[in-house]
């Protein structure tokens, strides 16, 4: 056995660091050890938590006494990387985007063309950006879940790693819910709906498209159309029921109705001509999630310039955006748009209706109580359908001569 695994280390699990994975803490507090390194010390059982047999993925909790073996010198010393210092204008962009703060959360009204994380060739992102509103916190915020970089809106960040776990399981089991607003090519035929088609990653497109496919996981988006301007765009809802990478985009692309702007999966087909700008057009606009420290956060973000000013252009009534599929759950909307939704959903009826009084003849019958039908009345002796004649004035009707009855046998 070398040195390296008989010289053993440790260390107590601080209130900070509370729900965090194993591996997350070494990233924080032994930023030079190399993650190849934390495996093979767990599988050997070198890795322990509570006198018991850990493992990088489990979450740790404050109190919790650590054992480790002692890096090597080389790997201890090991600098750790660090991103480009922040300058006026990064402070002065992350804190314009925040619309709501507290003592465990952070939601950002994230720009469009502004990556959540950083990649290849991806200078400028929202991870980037987190050092500048850490304010008071005790350690650095942290991402919980995504936007792609040309969607716009609502991005929530966990101010605490206790928060961050709370708000991943919420993200995870999908108790947090997301409503997102998009313009798109042409008008559904059913204004209400849910598209449950399964999604995987295209091939050949090196994991940064998806498709749909019978072998892919199963993905299911809810709808509703706002409004329409002809057959020509509608503003529609969107509530994504399962997480799919770039799931809403795909969705409305496979059902002829590619988000505007979606050149990626809608093709040229996916702009419009005239004014309407050709930058995406879908847009977070609200968080609901359950907060750690009780309650909860329910937040609408505004639309950005493009998005709004498309919607002028094509004679929306804003009023109408936030009666959603279940907007009884964020209160009563304004006067104004419970009317016109009133009016709607009025012709709607009348045109559902339109015809049913021809139709309620033959099988429309009439009925005492439910399910079985009033007994026909008993019908009089005669031929069938026709009244039966009055006896003529002065004389009686004949009686009707029956067989004589045999004698009784003496």
């Amino acid at each position: 056995m070398s040195d390296a695994k008989t010289h053993l280390d440790g260390a107590t699990i601080a209130e900070e660091d509370d729900g965090i994975r194993l591996d997350r803490w070494f990233k924080r507090h032994r930023e030079g050890t190399p993650h190849a390194l934390l495996a093979r010390w767990a599988r050997s059982g070198q890795l322990t938590l509570d006198g018991k047999k850990a493992d990088v993925s489990d979450r740790i909790a404050t109190g919790q006494k650590l054992v480790m073996p002692t890096p090597p010198v080389e790997t201890a010393a090991r600098p750790a990387r660090k991103g480009r210092p922040l300058t006026d204008a990064d402070v002065e962009l992350a804190t314009g985007m925040m619309i709501h703060r507290d003592a465990s959360a952070i939601v950002l009204n994230k720009l469009p063309g502004l990556a959540t994380q950083g990649g290849t060739k991806t200078e400028q992102h929202v991870d980037g950006l987190l050092d500048a509103l850490k304010f008071d916190g005790p350690v650095r915020p942290k991402l919980v879940h995504r936007l792609d970089k040309d969607t716009s809106g609502a991005l929530l960040i966990a101010r605490t790693p206790k928060a961050a776990a709370y708000f991943a399981k919420s993200f995870s089991n999908r108790s947090a819910k997301k409503t997102y607003w998009a313009l798109i090519v042409g008008v559904p035929d059913i204004q209400q709906g849910e598209i449950d088609l399964p999604l995987a990653k295209q091939p050949g497109s090196g994991g940064e498209k998806m498709h749909v496919h019978d072998d892919g996981l199963p993905s299911k988006t809810r709808y509703r159309v706002i409004e329409r301007a002809g057959n020509s765009a509608a503003w529609v809802e969107l509530q994504p029921l399962t997480g799919r990478t770039h799931q809403l985009r795909v969705h409305m692309a496979a059902i002829g109705h590619p988000i505007v702007g979606d050149g990626k999966y809608g093709g040229k087909g996916a702009f419009l001509t005239g004014t309407i700008s050709r930058k995406m057009h879908l847009h977070s606009r609200r968080l609901r999630i359950d907060h750690p420290d009780g309650g909860a956060i329910d937040i609408s973000a505004e639309l950005p310039d493009h998005f709004a000013a498309s919607l002028d252009d094509l004679g929306f009534d804003m009023l109408l955006g936030d009666i959603g599929i279940d907007a009884g759950e964020k209160g009563p909307p304004p006067k104004s748009a419970l009317k016109a939704q009133a009016k709607a959903h009025s012709k709607q009826i009348r045109k559902a209706r339109r015809g049913e009084r021809r139709g309620r003849t033959a099988e429309g019958k009439p009925t005492d109580f439910v399910g079985k039908p009033k007994p026909k009345p008993k019908a009089k002796a005669g031929r069938p359908g026709k009244p039966v004649p009055k006896p003529a004035a002065g004389r009686k009707p004949s009686a009707k001569k029956h067989p004589a009855r045999p004698p009784k046998a003496g």
